[in-house]
C-alpha cells in the first residue's frame, strides 16, 4: 500500500467514526426529544414526543367548556398538527447534515432520502398552516361573536347601576 491509499483509509476511518459520533449524538438528543404547541384560540396545548406521538393533551383557561365537539376537535387536531410539524422540522435539522456529511457533497435528495416521504405532508402543510383557512375563519368568527355576547352583559349591567345610582 502507497502513502496515498494509506492516508486516504485513514481519512474514510475517521469520517466514518465523525458519523457514528453524530449518528449516536443525534439519537440520543432526539430520543428525549419533545415539542410543545397551543391552537391559535389558546384553547389546547399538546406535547409530542419525538416520533410525532401524542405524550400530552392540556385544555387551557376553561375554554373548552364553551366550545362546540367540533371545534375543540379542530382545536386538537391544530396543536397536535402544529408540534408533529416542529418535531419534523428538528428531526429533519438534526439528521440532514449527517447525511450531508457524505463525502463528495452529498444531499439528503442525492442520498435517496425524502423527507415527504417520511414525514408525509406535515413539513409542506406547516408552512400553509400560517395562512388562514375557512375552518380558522370560521374560528375566529365564532370567538368574536362569543366575545360581543359575553360583553353586551356586563355592559348592560354596568348601564343598569348607573341608572338605578350604584
Amino acid at each position: 500500500m502507497d502513502g496515498s491509499m494509506e492516508d486516504r483509509v485513514a481519512q474514510a476511518m475517521a469520517h466514518l467514526k465523525a458519523t457514528e459520533e453524530a449518528v449516536e449524538k443525534a439519537e440520543a438528543e432526539l430520543s428525549q426529544a419533545s415539542e410543545t404547541a397551543r391552537s391559535a384560540d389558546k384553547s389546547v396545548q399538546v406535547v409530542v414526543g419525538a416520533k410525532g406521538e401524542l405524550a400530552g393533551l392540556e385544555f387551557l383557561g376553561g375554554k373548552y367548556k364553551n366550545m362546540t365537539a367540533a371545534q375543540l376537535s379542530a382545536a386538537v387536531l391544530e396543536a397536535a398538527n402544529k408540534a408533529r410539524a416542529e418535531m419534523a422540522r428538528r428531526v429533519v435539522g438534526v439528521v440532514d447534515p449527517i447525511i450531508k456529511q457524505v463525502p463528495g457533497g452529498g444531499t439528503s435528495e442525492r442520498m435517496g432520502v425524502d423527507w415527504d416521504k417520511i414525514f408525509g405532508s406535515i413539513l409542506s402543510d406547516s408552512a400553509e398552516a400560517h395562512k388562514p383557512t375557512a375552518m380558522s375563519r370560521l374560528r375566529d368568527e365564532i370567538h368574536e361573536d362569543d366575545e360581543e355576547q359575553t360583553a353586551a352583559p356586563a355592559e348592560n349591567g354596568t348601564a343598569a347601576r348607573k341608572r338605578a345610582g350604584a
